[in-house]
């Protein structure tokens, strides 16, 4: 299933969400190497997010990232002068190639708009960033000795899925089936996204469904018990009724 768009106007332009897609594009098409290179992995490694290295608080030596693993007494760090703190929120500006960037744009696109409305601009922000943090202490407390880069706005990308179950779970997203575009309310649509995570689970796949899962919850639980003061700054809370003509699209 491919989103296209929501059915879910607002009146409110969304400037954070409008600066979270131009931010990821200008750091993946101006600063990451080219996918798939060896350059590029150095600088995941030199930048991004890593698991072992937010749970022992030092940079990988270069054993653990030749070889995979945390180990107990690490050896001097192959990056010395890198701040693993600040990698962590870096990691939500990282992609791992255009088709990871596009997708996770996309749906930032199409569910970000409406969650920045009903939060307003800061506080959104900050609901984003936290959703990013949660997503990636969900990924670290299931992983905590992995040594592979953490990278994606994935998980807070999730964070707002979730808040838009929340907020809106009867507007309808207009999906791409087969060949087929299918009006699905959001309940289904998000449903479907976050039970598919879970057949993810195989480490082959090389998607941090754990974070996904973190993020998608973080927003649910944050925009759970504000739903009723968040839907008062939001254009239309409820669907719009359907006339005769709209079963076509």
């Amino acid at each position: 299933m491919l989103p296209i768009r929501d059915v879910n106007p607002t009146r409110a332009r969304p400037l954070v969400t409008w600066g979270i897609i131009a931010a990821c594009a200008i750091v993946y098409f101006a600063l990451q190497p080219t996918s798939g290179t060896q350059e590029e992995a150095e600088f995941l490694y030199e930048r991004a997010a890593i698991a072992c290295e937010l749970t022992t608080g030092d940079p990988l030596d270069l054993d653990e990232i030749n070889g995979g693993f945390c180990r107990d007494e690490p050896a001097a760090p192959y990056f010395g002068g890198k701040n693993v703190w600040l990698a962590a929120g870096l990691s939500m500006f990282l992609h791992g190639g255009i088709a990871h960037l596009l997708f996770n744009m996309w749906s930032l696109w199409i569910f970000g708009n409406n969650v920045e409305e009903a939060f307003g601009s800061m506080a959104y922000a900050l609901f984003y960033v936290g959703a990013g943090i949660a997503a990636t202490v969900g990924f670290v407390w299931a992983n905590p000795d992995t040594t592979v880069p953490l990278v994606g706005a994935s998980g807070a990308i999730a964070g707002v899925m979730g808040a838009y179950l929340v907020l809106f779970p009867r507007h309808l997203v207009l999906t791409l089936v087969l060949i087929r575009i299918v009006a699905i309310p959001a309940v289904v649509f998000l449903g479907i996204w976050i039970i598919s995570q879970f057949f993810l689970v195989d480490a082959a796949s090389g998607i941090a469904w754990e974070a996904h899962v973190a993020g998608f919850l973080f927003g649910v639980l944050v925009a759970l018990p504000l739903r009723r003061r968040l839907l008062a700054n939001t254009l239309h809370p409820d669907p719009v009724p359907r006339t005769a003509s709209a079963g076509t699209w």
